[in-house]
C-alpha cells in the first residue's frame, strides 16, 4: 500500500471550499469528546447508524445494548430512544465531518488536500462542495444498502473523500502522485501516476479485514459516485490544471500548496 504525499498538478486559483472542509473538520475534531461515555453519547446523537435509517426511528438503547436492530413496534415501551429528537437524515451530513482518532482525521484530510483542490479548481468552489456532499451521501447510502440492520455509527469524512478521487483518477489519470512506499521496516519515494495509485487504493477496499471495523462499501460507493459523474461530464467541465505538470503554487501535499480512514470497532463505525 502506497501513502500519497503530494501530487505535481497545480491549480488556478485557491482551493477555498477545500481548505474550509479541513478546518471545519479539524475544529470539529478538537470539540468533540474523545473517550468513554460521553463520546458513545456525542456518536450516537450526531452520527448516522444503518438501522435508524432503514427503520426511521431514532435507535434505542436496547439496540445500542445488543447491536440488534428492531422495529419501532418492538422498542415502544421498553426502551426509550438514545435521542429521541434526533434528525436521522441530517445525520448522513453531519457524520462526514466526525472522526474516530487523530490519525483517521489527519489521513482523510491529507488526502482531500491533495485530490481535493483538483477537484475544487475544475468544478469551481459551489459545485465542488455538492459534489463532496454528494459522493458523501451515496457512500453512505452504499454501506446502508449492505449493512441495513447495522447499530454501529458511521463516522468519517472518506466516502466522500472517495468520491473526490474517483473524480481525480478520470480527470487526472497522469498526474504524477510522490508517494511513500513501505519496504519491510525501510520506507522509499516514488512518483506514479494517479491512474496507479488510486488504482491500487481501489482495489486494496475489497482486501480490507472485517474485523477492522471499516466501512469499505462506503469508499467503494463513494469513488464510483465520483467517477460516473466525472465520467459522464468530462466534456461540460474545462480541463482545470495542466496534468501531470511540475512545480507551482498550487500543487497540492505536503512541502506544496489529504491518507485514509475509516469505523474502529466496538460503538463507532470509521469512514
Amino acid at each position: 500500500m502506497v501513502i500519497p504525499l503530494r501530487d505535481d498538478n497545480p491549480t488556478t486559483r485557491t482551493a477555498v471550499v477545500t481548505i474550509l472542509l479541513i478546518a471545519l473538520n479539524v475544529v470539529i475534531y478538537l470539540l468533540q469528546p474523545h473517550g468513554g461515555i460521553d463520546e458513545q453519547q456525542f456518536l450516537y446523537e450526531r452520527a448516522a447508524i444503518p438501522c435508524e435509517l432503514t427503520q426511521r426511528d431514532p435507535l434505542s438503547f436496547l439496540e445500542a445494548n445488543t447491536g440488534q436492530c428492531l422495529t419501532p413496534a418492538d422498542t415502544e415501551g421498553v426502551s426509550p430512544a438514545i435521542d429521541p429528537g434526533k434528525n436521522i437524515w441530517f445525520s448522513v451530513l453531519t457524520s462526514m465531518f466526525l472522526h474516530a482518532s487523530i490519525l483517521h482525521l489527519g489521513g482523510n484530510m491529507l488526502f482531500l488536500w491533495i485530490f481535493g483542490n483538483n477537484i475544487e479548481d475544475r468544478l469551481g468552489p459551489l459545485l465542488f462542495l455538492l459534489f463532496y456532499v454528494f459522493a458523501g451521501v451515496v457512500a453512505t447510502a452504499t454501506h446502508v444498502a449492505f449493512q441495513a440492520d447495522s447499530t454501529v455509527p458511521m463516522i468519517g469524512a472518506s466516502g466522500a473523500i472517495a468520491g473526490v478521487m474517483g473524480a481525480y483518477i478520470v480527470w487526472y489519470p497522469r498526474a504524477r502522485i510522490t508517494s511513500l512506499l513501505p519496504l519491510f521496516v525501510f520506507f522509499t519515494m516514488i512518483n506514479l501516476p494517479a491512474v496507479v495509485v488510486l488504482g491500487l487504493w481501489f482495489v486494496m477496499q475489497f482486501a480490507t479485514n472485517p474485523n477492522e471495523g471499516v466501512a469499505w462499501l462506503a469508499h467503494v460507493g463513494g469513488f464510483v459516485a465520483g467517477a460516473g459523474l466525472a465520467f459522464s461530464t468530462r466534456g461540460v467541465f474545462g480541463p482545470g490544471a495542466s496534468r501531470g505538470s511540475r512545480g507551482g503554487p498550487g500543487a497540492g501535499g505536503l512541502g506544496g500548496d489529504g491518507w485514509d480512514g475509516g469505523f474502529r470497532g466496538g460503538y463507532r463505525g470509521r469512514l
